[in-house]
């Protein structure tokens, strides 16, 4: 199990194979959620966006460019 030790100053380095894990390198954030009283969940805050996939479903029906653009104009007019 990997280990890290907490310094004075309150810095930790994770080991190599947890940042393989995680996916996260020097300048990448971490997310702490707090578990238990003694237990946190650590995750990368970024990720691949490749992991959006699905999460906004296709239109039913296809939408043509011209009709983007009057949608565009029509809420840039009302602004």
């Amino acid at each position: 199990m990997p280990k890290a030790t907490l310094t004075s100053k309150g810095q930790i380095t994770l080991p190599v194979e947890v940042r393989r894990a995680l996916r996260v390198d020097a300048g990448d954030s971490l997310i702490f959620e707090q578990k238990s009283d003694d237990a946190f969940l650590v995750r990368a805050a970024s990720g691949d966006i490749r992991r959006l996939k699905g999460v906004v479903r296709a239109p039913s029906t296809p939408v043509t460019l011209e009709a983007m653009d009057a949608a565009i104009r029509s809420r840039a007019r009302q602004k």
